[in-house]
């Protein structure tokens, strides 16, 4: 898994190799005489400023890691660092409180989260600097904003490769190793947080499909990890054949990009449930790997389905 991730990382600079990080204002430590931001701290911040296209690529489980990011409100997963890291457990969160990188929790659990804000244009990068930090935090404290990382190991450098299992969760309690002991102004604050959680469920019959309930408008979002260009022609062949649909009520409304992967999107019926969506979506897959499969020129109709499926298409990062 580590040896994969490596070739997508740009190459370090060679001129930051040996120099330690140190304040912005301080003197280079190269000892050119300017400060560290003028000299060796602009090319750290170029470095890691410079944008990987795939982050999560050569991870167990690349689209769910993708969906903690971007589509689930509250979810965990459970990986196991390497020995050279330490060899113990951690437990990736969506979301922390004040949107947290990590926390080393009291009772020693250590949560590093995926919904932060700011990072480097390497999120992979952005998430091991954070679980690194924060087995150096005293427990029961959080590990807070940083700035940019800079050059330095990767999620697929740190993680021994395991099955990446995603636990959805209807609220926050999992920030607490003892929710039940908060304070009232602890509890008040949970309360809250847990109240913008829209209701998810992951289908167990495909992988990486979500159906999310949002202000009772129900969709279903699919990361997947096949070429853009087949997905999209696949999906046109379908929509043009009248069979874009997963079941009664079901509509294809276009796909968004996200960590370098499509993201499909279709509205279902407000009173459709996750499990309904299960054999549906099973038959639905099969159908739209055929399709991808084809290799003929788009038919008129078809490169009309796909151009308008392009027009509501949307980049997230």
């Amino acid at each position: 898994m580590g040896k994969k991730s490596r070739t997508a990382v740009l190459d370090k600079p060679a001129v930051t190799g040996d120099v330690p990080v140190v304040g912005l204002r301080e003197p280079c430590p190269c000892g050119s005489g300017k400060r560290y931001k003028q000299c060796h701290g602009r090319a750290a911040k170029a470095e890691a400023a410079k944008l990987v296209t795939r982050p999560f690529e050569g991870l167990t489980g690349e689209c769910d890691w993708v969906a903690m990011r971007e589509i689930v409100p509250a979810a965990t997963a459970t990986v196991t660092l390497t020995q050279e890291y330490g060899g113990r457990e951690v437990t990736i969160v969506t979301l922390l409180p004040m949107a947290w990188p990590a926390i080393h929790r009291a009772d020693g659990a250590v949560l590093a989260a995926l919904q932060t804000q700011g990072g480097s244009g390497d999120p992979s990068r952005d998430v091991a600097a954070a679980i690194l930090r924060a087995l150096e935090t005293e427990a029961g404290q959080p590990v807070p904003e940083a700035g940019l990382p800079g050059p330095g190991p990767r999620l697929q450098d740190i993680l021994e490769a395991q099955p990446f299992e995603v636990q959805m969760q209807t609220g926050f309690e999992f920030w607490f190793d003892d929710p039940d002991g908060l304070d009232e102004a602890a509890k008040a604050s949970l309360q809250q947080a847990n109240d913008t959680a829209m209701p998810s469920r992951r289908l167990r019959s495909v992988e990486a499909a979500y159906w999310v309930d949002v202000n009772g408008r129900r969709h279903l979002r699919w990361v997947l990890p096949d070429d853009e260009t087949q997905v999209l022609d696949g999906i046109a062949r379908l929509h043009a054949a009248g069979g874009s649909g997963i079941v009664e009520g079901s509509r294809y409304v276009g796909s968004f990009r996200a960590d370098g992967v499509v993201v499909p999107v279709w509205d279902v019926d407000a009173t459709t449930e996750a499990d309904d969506l299960e054999e549906p979506m099973a038959a639905f897959e099969k159908k739209l790997r055929t399709a991808m499969k084809k290799t003929t020129p788009l038919t008129d109709a078809e490169r009309r389905a796909k151009a308008g499926m392009l027009n509501r298409q949307l980049t997230l990062r």
